[in-house]
């Protein structure tokens, strides 16, 4: 009975993951995200299909292997996920730093997309309180980008009353492992003294972050910004495995 029930949820969750990926390729630039999520929806939908029509028929060895294996698999990465969502909903900002370093998303031509938004309004949010503290704008120019992350960032902070003066643009990086280490080599440059940081980016986002933070050399501390709910499930999947390859590549 259990069993049956979870195959049935196993079933309505890839229905769901299909069709979330399916409405997000009309409404956001295609990305790997939203492949990822169609694939692992048509995995669940298939491997509850298949289980559905197994049930009571008796399975060899490497079957019933195979079955553990993916169950095995599904766990992990649901723990995982809940994992990197409770992390990010820990904020370790002290508002004393000297610098904010505020992590490029996606833009659509000119214009942030929502996600980046978030992030640069918790950056307006922070500058209020602690006006003292400079702005690193950090993400270069990639597909269906007109200007670099960066530039669309500055004019959307200079848009909500933030000074040019307080921002600081580096327009080269591709990557988070990227942001960080050329924003701190411009902070290097800025300061020429230690200096205290703290990044801002989406909930999602802000353990991988921290850990490349770490790598690149920088103790920074950590304010989140929140994420879009239809945009949940695909962005926590990509998460996810950008989690595995940073723990395996370091990067």
């Amino acid at each position: 009975m259990i069993k049956n029930i979870f195959i049935k949820i196993l079933m309505l969750i890839g229905v769901l993951l299909i069709m979330n990926a399916l409405v997000l390729m009309l409404i956001v630039n295609f990305n790997s995200g939203i492949i990822i999520t169609f694939i692992l929806g048509l995995i669940l939908l298939c491997y509850g299909i298949w289980n559905k029509k197994i049930n009571g028929i008796s399975c060899n060895g490497i079957m019933k292997w195979l079955r553990y294996l993916i169950s095995a698999g599904i766990i992990f990465m649901v723990c995982m996920i809940a994992f990197i969502a409770i992390v990010g909903q820990i904020d370790t900002a002290t508002f004393e730093e000297d610098a904010v370093i505020i992590l490029g998303a996606g833009i659509r031509g000119e214009a942030v997309t929502l996600p980046l938004a978030y992030r640069l309004d918790k950056g307006v949010e922070y500058i209020n309180k602690n006006p003292n503290a400079v702005i690193v704008v950090t993400g270069g120019q990639g597909p269906q980008e007109n200007i670099t992350e960066a530039l669309a960032m500055e004019k959307y902070l200079i848009s909500k009353g933030i000074s040019d003066n307080k921002i600081i643009k580096e327009e080269k990086a591709t990557s988070t492992y990227e942001n960080f280490k050329f924003s701190k080599t411009l902070l290097d440059e800025h300061f020429k003294r230690p200096y205290k940081i703290t990044y801002i980016t989406n909930d999602f986002h802000i353990y991988r972050a921290g850990q490349l933070a770490k790598i690149v050399g920088i103790d920074a501390t950590s304010y989140s910004a929140r994420l879009q709910w239809y945009a949940v499930p695909i962005t926590y999947l990509r998460e996810f495995l950008a989690v595995l390859k940073l723990w395996v590549l370091r990067r």
